[in-house]
């Protein structure tokens, strides 16, 4: 595929693009060149693509999206490198973010990919040794460009057969950005989020949460994981988890999505969270439920609170007096 490719002309790259500075300064490297670069984002429940979609639309270029979802819950089992500090199997994730990359990349007729890495900014993913690993997974190691750190990387068909200018790429490498953020100013990249973000499987509080998801309910549905990012979490039994919204935004999410959890607590009569308990519960857990979302409301922490009830077996009531910290702090996730 790649070989007759090359008769139609231009060469076309097809670039990772998380939105970051580094995947966008890859992008403006390979353009210098007159490369025909294409946008690839991956969309799941972790990370967001919405930061990739700007940029694609900044740097003028398509984009393709891909649902990652099912590739990076079949690595949170046992993924063969581990885990980073948290819930994060960066190694084995970036092989497959690759491998798909390839196939999209064979299917719509590009030479090669690209990604925004650079050598040895992230210590434990990106260092000489995890790059190759990665590269090599992926199945696509030979046509893989690491524009940035090109310069201190083997060289890959793409240069060796002067797809691209070998001198005109980077050797970028360590943690100080300032390289980077001079070349967004060469080259007008106002847009771009802050290097921390990402993944949230890197966020401690939020891997402790997938981690009891999968340890108990297990990671079979979307819509289940998409909840770990609202309310509080609170592990009541082995199948029985209570989710309370913070916030106006958090209950009408957790009201719309009341059917995965199908018990709904409603506070009446004063201001109050949306919780949702399976339908599993006892009624001991139902009663706990309930005297944890009186927590959250706006009644004394002294006086009885009336809970409405809600489920597919019908409608119901009961009065419970808030829970205190101590009853509560050691179910929290």
């Amino acid at each position: 595929m790649i070989c007759h490719m090359m008769e139609t002309g231009q060469i076309r790259a097809l670039s990772l693009l998380s939105g970051g500075l580094d995947s966008q300064l890859a992008i403006c490297i390979l353009k210098d060149q007159a490369v025909d670069v294409h946008g690839i984002a991956f969309d799941s429940p972790f990370f967001c693509i919405a930061a990739a979609e700007k940029a694609a639309v900044d740097l003028n270029i398509p984009l393709h999206v891909v649902n990652f979802t099912a590739d990076i819950v079949s690595l949170l089992s046992n993924p063969k490198h581990g885990f980073g500090s948290c819930l994060n199997p960066c190694v084995d994730c970036h092989a497959l973010m690759l491998r798909r990359a390839g196939e999209l990349m064979e299917e719509i007729g590009c030479h090669f990919l690209s990604t925004g890495e650079v050598l040895n900014e992230r210590p434990m993913s990106q260092n000489f040794e995890n790059l190759a690993i990665v590269a090599k997974e992926s199945g696509y190691a030979d046509v893989i460009v690491r524009p940035l750190s090109a310069g201190l990387l083997p060289a890959t068909r793409p240069e060796k057969e002067g797809w691209i200018d070998r001198s005109r790429l980077l050797s970028l490498a360590g943690r100080s950005r300032r390289s980077q953020f001079k070349l967004a100013e060469e080259y007008a990249l106002k847009n771009y989020p802050s290097p921390a973000g990402g993944c949230r499987l890197t966020e401690p509080n939020y891997a402790k949460r997938l981690m009891d998801l999968r340890d108990h309910e297990g990671l079979h549905g979307v819509g289940s994981i998409m909840l770990l990012r609202f309310g509080r979490h609170f592990r009541l039994a082995d199948k029985v988890k209570l989710i309370v919204g913070r916030n106006e935004n958090d209950n009408v999410y957790l009201e719309g999505n009341a059917e995965l959890y199908d018990i709904v607590l409603k506070i009446e009569e004063v201001p109050g969270p949306t919780g949702l308990m399976p339908l599993t519960s006892r009624e001991d857990h139902v009663r706990l439920g309930a005297a944890i979302c009186a927590r959250y409301c706006d009644a004394p922490g002294d006086s009885e609170v009336t809970v409405r009830i809600r489920s597919s077996r019908g409608m119901g009531k009961i009065k419970v007096l808030p829970a205190t910290p101590e009853q509560i702090n050691h179910l929290r996730i």
